[in-house]
């Protein structure tokens, strides 16, 4: 069994395709640089999170780090995915860590002003 964790970025969910359509852009970069990672959708979505685990469960992987694509840990961080993790440790025999959101990391408030910058620059040109 491989023991290198299988990354999964994991999104709300919803059932308006536009709405995945723009996380699979955020995560596309993600996707294409590091092996093995996978977004998944907690709820109202495909691929789930079970979907994703059961198929790195037949590919091998013994491991998984969830970084939750969410600004902040609201009651989806703190009570629903721990406890989908802990059924899917449970009924798949893996390990899942579950890392802090996206939104805490303060590279994050980097890029927002970036884009914030570059949307005044275009702006001032447009003008």
């Amino acid at each position: 069994m491989n023991n290198d964790p299988r990354i999964i970025l994991l999104a709300h969910g919803s059932s308006d395709q536009r709405w995945c359509q723009t996380f699979e852009k955020l995560a596309t970069p993600t996707l294409e640089s590091v092996a093995g990672s996978r977004i998944a959708y907690m709820e109202l979505a495909e691929p789930s999170l079970e979907t994703i685990i059961s198929e790195g469960k037949k590919d091998g992987i013994g491991a998984f780090t969830i970084i939750p694509l969410f600004l902040a840990a609201g009651r989806h961080l703190r009570k629903d995915v721990p406890g989908m993790i802990e059924e899917l440790q449970a009924t798949h025999d893996v390990t899942i860590t579950l890392a802090p959101p996206i939104g805490e990391n303060p590279q994050l408030g980097h890029a927002i002003r970036d884009v914030v910058n570059q949307e005044l620059e275009r702006q001032k040109q447009s003008a």
